[in-house]
């Protein structure tokens, strides 16, 4: 039952960073194409915890805390430019 869910939720998955992947490319402004690729980060962390669960190992986990710090960060660091134009003041 388990692997039937995880295999279910990697194609939803999947299927919802392929829909980032066009509003980052299309997106009608700044703020949607930004929004989109924090988007992305969240999705990119579940399909690694998924793909951590499914082969049972703990390596995927930690790289998955790795890409939230990252993408934190760089979230932060693009909305500043964005708001002030510049990072560091």
């Amino acid at each position: 039952m388990l692997a039937i869910a995880l295999k279910i939720s990697l194609a939803l998955v999947i299927l919802a960073l392929l829909l980032n992947v066009y509003r980052l490319t299309v997106g009608p402004s700044l703020p949607d194409r930004l929004l989109a690729l924090d988007t992305m980060y969240v999705n990119s962390i579940a399909l690694i915890v998924m793909m951590g669960l499914w082969l049972n190992t703990k390596t995927y986990f930690e790289s998955a805390l790795l890409i939230a710090m990252l993408g934190f960060i760089s979230t932060v660091a693009v909305c500043k430019y964005l708001l002030r134009g510049d990072i560091i003041e």
